[in-house]
């Protein structure tokens, strides 16, 4: 017997971002918890491929590509939801790029790329499906942000400031939205292995550092942000709003590891 307020069985989630990496993870984690979960990302292969390991597990899904520095493809999205479920009662957001260059050297078009999708990409969706959440009185929204929310990390400045600004979006957004049953925290995932992040960490002084930085010495596994997802995304959760949640294998805590 598991607890009951921690089951997501008739709750419908969108996880946009959710097509690789660690939002893959987090869609097909929310569907085990018993969602029907809506993974979408730019492409409609990658979309087409974990709708159908979700329907694998017998949850509802569906296949809408959606391109966050487009509201309305955010729109159509919602508009698709809507049409097949109802109602929208989780969002994930994990659409996130970086770009690791000197700032001295970073172009204005590769800053305003990456604030346009990490930050107003956010935004956009937390607009457009938090509306339909505080019109219904219930809503989970849980963001990504970052160890850069909090601490800089060498020579991704873009990045750091639009993961403090999507901190700072969470917590003005949950007390907006705390009367309405609308609950808005984020995740705040360490280093994670995945497509993206293995050629940065794997072996280089990067990864070392990070390694010797981690005081549990190793990189975490995706699936080991689900269960922080599912308590955030669940009735559990109910009087958790502008949290951050840190996942990171005791970074933010250490001081001197040995």
């Amino acid at each position: 017997m598991g607890y009951p307020a921690l089951d997501l069985n008739s709750k419908t989630a969108v996880v946009i971002g959710g097509t690789s990496g660690i939002g893959r993870t987090l869609a097909k984690g929310l569907a085990e918890a018993g969602a029907d979960v809506v993974p979408t990302g730019r492409r409609r292969e990658l979309a087409e491929s974990v709708v159908g390991e979700i329907r694998k597990m017998g949850r509802g899904s569906l296949t809408a590509p959606c391109d966050v520095s487009d509201r309305s493809s955010i729109q159509n999205l919602l508009d698709a939801v809507l049409a097949e479920f109802g109602k929208v009662d989780i969002l994930v957001n994990c659409a996130g790029i970086n770009h690791r260059v000197p700032t001295l050297e970073m172009s204005e078009t590769d800053w305003n790329r990456i604030l346009e999708t990490n930050l107003n990409g956010t935004l956009r969706a937390c607009q457009i499906f938090g509306r339909k959440m505080v019109e219904r009185g219930y809503g989970r929204i849980i963001n990504t942000a970052s160890l850069s929310s909090f601490v800089a990390l060498f020579e991704v400045a873009a990045y750091t400031a639009s993961k403090a600004a999507v901190a700072a979006l969470t917590k003005s957004l949950a007390i907006e939205w705390a009367a309405h049953g609308v609950c808005v925290n984020a995740l705040v995932p360490g280093l994670f292995r995945t497509d993206l992040t293995e050629p940065l960490l794997n072996g280089t002084p990067r990864g070392k550092e990070f390694l010797v930085r981690t005081p549990m010495r190793r990189f975490g596994e995706t699936e080991e942000l689900v269960g922080a997802t599912v308590f955030l995304a669940s009735d559990a959760a109910s009087f958790v709003t502008g949290h951050l949640l840190v996942v990171d294998g005791g970074i933010l805590a250490s001081g001197v590891n040995q």
